[in-house]
């Protein structure tokens, strides 16, 4: 039986989405840590000239950078683990999701201001 076969009859291929998942889980990683870095960098001098890798950008240059390479590893390292497995998508969907939803909200200053 192909696999077009077992989908008509109900039967569900496993096509791997592991791929899938560890970009989708991997960009709300990255979404909650360019906030959470900005947050600590507003809140705390000491993170805040660690941050300051361009002067002229002051702390958001150290923000972004630090939160894109640590998105980068993650997906690498998501990528490489998940890449042939078929995962549980609204699992991680809703994961990714909330985070990055907590990421929104902690850019907002009502929110940041209770910190």
């Amino acid at each position: 039986m192909s696999a077009q076969d077992s989908h008509v009859a109900g039967i569900s291929a496993h096509i791997p989405n592991g791929a899938g998942a560890a970009a989708v889980l991997a960009a709300g990683i990255g979404s909650f840590l360019v906030a959470l870095f900005a947050l600590l960098a507003d809140k705390i001098a000491a993170i805040k000239n660690l941050m300051i890798f361009y002067r002229p950008t002051g702390p958001l240059s150290g923000v972004t950078t630090c939160a894109i390479v640590v998105w980068l590893a993650v997906w690498l390292i998501l990528h490489e683990r998940w890449r042939n497995r078929t995962l549980a998508l609204a699992r991680i969907n809703t994961v990714a999701f909330i985070l990055l939803i907590v990421g929104v909200l902690l850019t907002f200053p009502p929110i940041t201001d209770l910190f």
